[in-house]
């Protein structure tokens, strides 16, 4: 495929202010916005999973081996590489249909974009990142829609199929089952590194690999009765993210921080003040939930808290399937996939040790 070269002097993060899942409204915000949401419209037996648990997609059952998922994300430019931006932004929105261990079918595209101010190559080439994308996925780009935008927005809604008796919500963990991480942390802090141009381009080349990494082992994973509930580490954050399971499934947790996963020069970064406007905001929006052990320092919390873009797939399973879990995540070149914690009978509060 030919692919348009675009200006190389345009830079598509300064249109936009935030960028990637960083871009999501904070979780105490989006709490409030959405109470009561939708409680007097009727909920018919076929809609298996809709806004109650904030899982990752809506469910609903077509037959005995056929369930309907279908989700949608969308967001600002995390990257300055339009191509790029495309096939970031198309991965993260189909991993919502691998998280609930469905098969991808078909995507409509969301398209909005300043017309004024970004040449239509520029267009062109984020639209041609997405299709490269669903290619991977093996899924096509079937319609969408477009408006002119203030800043440029692109994402995808994802359509996609899954046996009802193997999806995998948020909100059934049970006690005694072990958190494990399928990608490593940090892409919100190397995206604020790209940003203050602090990031090298090996911790660019990093930070791609991992966005653009699709979580197809999630159809793998659905298919481990060892598997009992399942999510993707987005905008909110490992700590934002885990404290869904537990607050779906009714369950307490402890992650235990030395067991992360991180991307290479992470830590540094962060030292050095790349850090996202959207961390502190996840922060206040849930640190009231979660318990951090001396030791835990503002620099860990903040990768604890980084809006992960296009994130790994989070894993609560039986202590016995820890392996096969792992052993799907290397099968899939998940090569730092890591166990990172368990879960227990108590409130919904999360510790970190």
């Amino acid at each position: 495929m030919d692919i348009a070269t675009p200006d190389e002097s345009l830079r598509l993060t300064s249109f936009s202010h935030g960028g990637g899942c960083g871009c999501k409204i904070s979780p105490g915000v989006l709490a409030d916005i959405l109470k009561r949401s939708g409680d007097s419209l009727p909920v018919p037996p076929e809609l298996l999973v809709g806004i109650e648990t904030s899982d990752d997609a809506a469910v609903y059952q077509i037959n005995d081996t056929q369930a309907l998922v279908a989700t949608t994300d969308f967001f600002m430019p995390i990257v300055d590489d339009p191509f790029d931006f495309g096939r970031i932004a198309a991965t993260n929105a189909i991993s919502d249909i691998y998280a609930m261990g469905g098969r991808p079918v078909l995507a409509l595209a969301l398209v909005a974009m300043p017309i004024d101010r970004l040449p239509t190559e520029t267009i062109r080439c984020i639209l041609e990142g997405g299709q490269s994308a669903c290619a991977t996925a093996g899924i096509p780009i079937a319609g969408g829609h477009t408006i002119d935008s203030v800043e440029p927005i692109y994402g995808l809604v994802a359509i996609g199929l899954v046996d009802p008796r193997r999806l995998k919500r948020n909100s059934a963990a049970r006690p005694g089952d072990r958190l494990v991480l399928g990608k490593p942390l940090g892409v919100g802090i190397l995206s604020a590194a790209l940003k203050k141009e602090q990031l090298s381009a090996t911790g660019y080349q990093a930070m791609i690999d991992s966005t653009t990494q699709p979580n197809t082992a999630g159809i793998a994973l659905a298919e481990l009765d060892g598997v009992h509930a399942m999510t993707d580490v987005t905008g909110f954050g490992l700590l934002g993210h885990t404290l869904e399971i537990l607050r779906g499934s009714s369950l307490g947790g402890t992650i235990e921080h030395a067991r992360l996963p991180l991307l290479a020069g992470v830590m540094e970064l962060a030292a050095a003040g790349c850090i996202t406007g959207a961390s502190g905001r996840n922060w206040a929006g849930y640190g009231d939930d979660v318990d951090l052990d001396e030791g835990i320092d503002a620099i860990t919390r903040a990768v604890l808290t980084d809006p992960q873009t296009s994130g790994g797939l989070l894993v609560a399973c039986a202590p016995g399937s820890v392996e096969a879990v792992l052993d799907v995540f290397r099968r899939d070149g998940f090569m730092q996939a890591a166990e990172i914690g368990e879960l227990e009978a108590g409130p919904a509060r999360l510790r970190v040790v």
